[in-house]
């Protein structure tokens, strides 16, 4: 192969300008090194290094090096300097400039993967045989009382257990934990506890009741040929577990009722509906309906073939009301605590008064100004924020569907443009700390988005005596968090074990569907740098879990996870073969696949 001496000695030129202002930052930095917790100094040192890399544009010198079969260091994030002063040294020797700088004081390559691995098993401890990356899985409720389902998960190949403090109790909470380690200690497997702090979730508030009214609709071929009735249970009380097609009737009108009886009745739209009375049982009598029907509380019920009672529909549940959002339309958000109503519209589809629905989290009133984006029910509805005050903000729907798309309670706020100067620790996850700092060995940090976040979420640690013994994974979902991941980071390593989670949905929604790939290639890069774990969260195999088959997307999506540490199944009525599927992808995979770099083993043949 052919050099030219000019080619190569303007490539050794631009590396030591690299070197030199590396070596200028790591001097400036010299408190924050200080600062890191022992076992990080290297790391975090590295974590400098790559930064200062990536403030040059490398491109040119990545052709050359291409050209010359020599690193092009896209891969070197976890040994900066070794990789920048071996690839000067060859290029020095090779055109016999110099015999180049020696290289006995620098962190190996070998060191930086070391140490990563190191930091991976103090975290998230060891690893599954014939697997590298570990397999994290959301908790559902059940698992407090289902031991046999968590010591199915654990057999598939879990190697930590997740739970949610947004959701249920701490008495569940501490039923999941007695199951996860009594199924650990019996497949002699250390399963770590994994918490997550539910953060200030930014929500839609609560929606004003809907009529108490059902829908039933038959069934119908492309003629208009019923194939089969609408199904219509008749039932002494309505529950949350009641299916949606029961209807509440008296006691004794319930025990009178006979197969073959017909009903006739006028539904809300004034429409005359009838009714047969199909089987009766000890529990419920069901009917079945030929039409449409619409059937609200107190509608009334009038037999047809013997002589009977009218029979009065009990009181249902209200209807769950949304409000209908087009585009161009107007949305009024409000910092009062009041139940959202629907847009009023007139007779000629006009608007003639928006909706309007509070936010959960009356803070972000301070910080929200106009002509700032906003996004809802995970980016499914987009706006503009036209005018904003203390109290309210006006939205101008810019994206939904063309039918109009519903938005309801409880759904989440994004505010993509606005630098929200919330804290990550809520008033909840202050309280629920004190169970987690107790049960857990990991807390997943969500909402972080500032080294001021790291630092009080470790003040609250330390009021309760475990700050050097709980372990932290950062989640970062928000654009803010992935602009200061580096800060967040160095002030996270002055403690205990440190990782990352990608939560791919939020930052989706946050950061925009076209940036996401590149933002989860730099938390990787970054990561790697200061040789944190990462894992790789949101809807892996989701509809595995969740179906009970997947997706070739979802596949994948999977081998994708190999880039990481450890990959989060979400919960589902599948997760155990989720959990056996990705198992089994992951460990072929990974003979084929290193962190980024493609290993080359010999090629299979697929015989018939």
């Amino acid at each position: 192969m052919k050099f030219k001496k000019p080619a190569v000695l303007k490539v050794i030129k631009q590396l030591d300008v690299i070197i030199e202002k590396i070596k200028v930052e790591e001097s400036k930095q010299e408190a924050t090194l200080e600062g890191v917790a022992k076992q990080y100094r290297k790391s975090a040192q590295n974590l400098l290094h790559y930064n200062v890399l990536r403030t040059f544009d490398l491109r040119e010198i990545q052709k050359h090096l291409k050209n010359w079969g020599l690193t092009r260091f896209s891969n070197d994030e976890a040994h900066i300097m070794a990789s920048l002063q071996s690839t000067r040294y060859v290029l020095a020797n090779l055109i016999g400039k110099d015999k180049g700088k020696s290289l006995k004081k620098t962190w190996s390559i070998k060191k930086g993967k070391r140490m990563l691995a190191k930091h991976t098993k103090e975290l998230l401890g060891y690893r599954s045989k014939g697997r590298r990356v570990r397999i994290m899985v959301t908790q559902p409720n059940t698992a407090a009382n289902d031991y046999d389902m968590v010591y199915q998960m654990i057999k598939q190949g879990m190697n930590c257990a997740r739970i949610n403090c947004a959701h249920d109790t701490p008495e569940v909470w501490e039923g999941i934990i007695k199951n996860v380690k009594e199924a650990s200690k019996k497949l002699g497997k250390n399963v770590k506890i994994a918490m997550d702090l539910s953060g200030p979730k930014i929500r839609t508030g609560k929606m004003a009741p809907g009529p108490k009214i059902r829908k039933f609709k038959p069934e119908r071929d492309v003629t208009g040929n019923i194939i089969k009735p609408s199904e219509i249970l008749l039932v002494s009380s309505i529950t949350p577990s009641s299916p949606i097609n029961s209807l509440p009737i008296s006691q004794e009108a319930l025990r009178l009722l006979k197969k073959d009886d017909e009903f006739q009745f006028i539904d809300s739209r004034k429409k005359i509906r009838k009714l047969k009375i199909i089987d009766v049982s000890f529990t419920h009598v069901t009917s079945h309906c030929y039409d449409t029907s619409y059937i609200g509380t107190g509608c009334v019920l009038k037999c047809q073939n013997r002589t009977f009672k009218d029979v009065i529909i009990g009181d249902l549940p209200p209807v769950e009301q949304s409000i209908v959002l087009r585009k161009d339309d107007t949305l009024i958000i409000t910092r009062e605590d009041i139940l959202g109503q629907p847009a009023i519209i007139d007779e000629d589809g006009a608007l003639t008064k928006p909706g309007i629905i509070s936010c959960q989290l009356p803070e972000v009133f301070d910080y929200i100004k106009s002509g700032e984006k906003i996004l809802f029910d995970d980016g499914k509805i987009e706006g503009v924020i036209m005018e904003a005050n203390e109290t309210k903000f006006i939205v101008k729907i810019t994206l939904a569907k063309d039918t109009g798309s519903n938005l309801k309670a409880y759904k989440g706020m994004n505010f993509p443009d606005t630098k929200l100067a919330i804290s990550g620790l809520t008033k909840k996850d202050k309280m629920d700390l004190h169970f987690v700092a107790k049960h857990a060995d990991i807390i997943n940090f969500s909402f972080v988005n500032s080294p001021e976040d790291v630092k009080e979420l470790y003040q609250e640690l330390e009021k309760l005596n475990t700050l050097d013994k709980m372990d932290i994974i950062l989640k970062i979902e928000t654009k803010y968090a992935f602009n200061n991941l580096v800060s967040i980071l160095l002030e996270a390593m002055k403690m205990q074990q440190v990782g990352v989670m990608i939560a791919r949905g939020d930052l989706a929604v946050e950061t925009g569907w076209d940036n996401i790939d590149n933002i989860q290639q730099e938390i990787l890069a970054i990561c790697g740098a200061a040789h944190i774990p990462v894992i790789w969260a949101t809807q892996v195999l989701e509809s595995l879990a969740k179906k009970g088959l997947p997706s070739r997307s979802e596949i994948t999506d999977a081998t994708t996870a190999l880039k990481a540490e450890c990959v989060m199944l979400n919960k589902g009525p599948y997760i155990n073969e989720a959990i056996h599927l990705l198992h089994v992808i992951l460990s072929k995979m990974e003979v084929s696949q290193d962190k980024k770099e493609t290993m080359l083993s010999k090629m299979d043949v697929l015989t018939a």
